[in-house]
């Protein structure tokens, strides 16, 4: 059984991601079972932000390896990273990480296909709809993308950094951001990527009018696959 680093950005997404990761690792292993973890949050969310202000992802690809250094030196035999927005360092980590990552677009892609969605609407902070991240994730499996227009971008990111990423989840954002899947709906998107990992704390599938790819929980499924031998490295 492998090892699962998790380099944590944001506590709420890191805490989602752990926590599924102990939630189901019993449906596969037996009674409260999982797979062996460490999270790495030496790097604050603060540290990374303050590269990302500046568009500087080789610098937040540094810290990522940084955690990811010490998360090998913990035991860990791959990676994975539930911040959707900084991935878009990712090209910056791969090829000096001591050890494989998971790419979380990768793994929604993935379970795109299988679902046989083919027109993605993607909601994230504005840095993840505005970047390559899902653009290039998805067009490598053949899916379209529509991102919501500028001033919905804004009030996304407005409440990922100034609500969700300290906890509070608020009725009337939730709303707002049901009717941004509405809206999306109406340009033809057939699914709804929950770019990032605090989004599915507020919007939940039941009221959501597209079907909602969570990608927190799917690269933790993802991550508990590959522990056990049975996801492509």
């Amino acid at each position: 059984m492998q090892h699962i680093g998790i380099v944590a950005g944001s506590s709420e997404g890191a805490a989602l991601c752990y926590r599924t990761l102990c939630l189901e690792g019993p449906e596969l292993l037996g009674e409260y079972q999982h797979p062996p973890v460490t999270l790495d949050g030496s790097v604050t969310l603060g540290e990374y932000m303050s590269h990302v202000y500046r568009d500087d992802w080789r610098a937040v690809g540094n810290l990522m390896l940084e955690s990811v250094r010490r998360l090998q030196a913990a035991g860990a035999d791959f990676a994975i990273c539930p911040d959707n927005t900084f991935h878009q360092a990712l090209p910056y980590v791969r090829d000096a990480s001591p050890i494989p990552w998971l790419h979380i677009a990768e793994v929604v892609a993935q379970q795109a296909r299988t679902q046989r969605l083919r027109h993605l609407g993607v909601m994230g902070t504005r840095y993840l709809m505005e970047g390559p991240v899902y653009r290039e994730a998805l067009a490598a499996a053949d899916i379209r993308m529509s991102v919501p227009g500028p001033e919905d971008r804004a009030m996304i990111n407005r409440v990922i950094f100034e609500e969700l990423v300290n906890g509070h989840v608020l009725d009337a954002s939730r709303e707002q951001l049901l009717a941004v899947i509405d809206g999306l709906r109406a340009q033809g998107c057939d699914g709804i990527v929950l770019g990032c990992t605090e989004l599915p704390l507020i919007v939940e599938p039941s009221h959501a009018a597209l079907p909602t790819l969570d990608s927190t929980r799917l690269l933790a499924r993802a991550a508990l696959r590959r522990a056990l031998g049975s996801a492509p490295g």
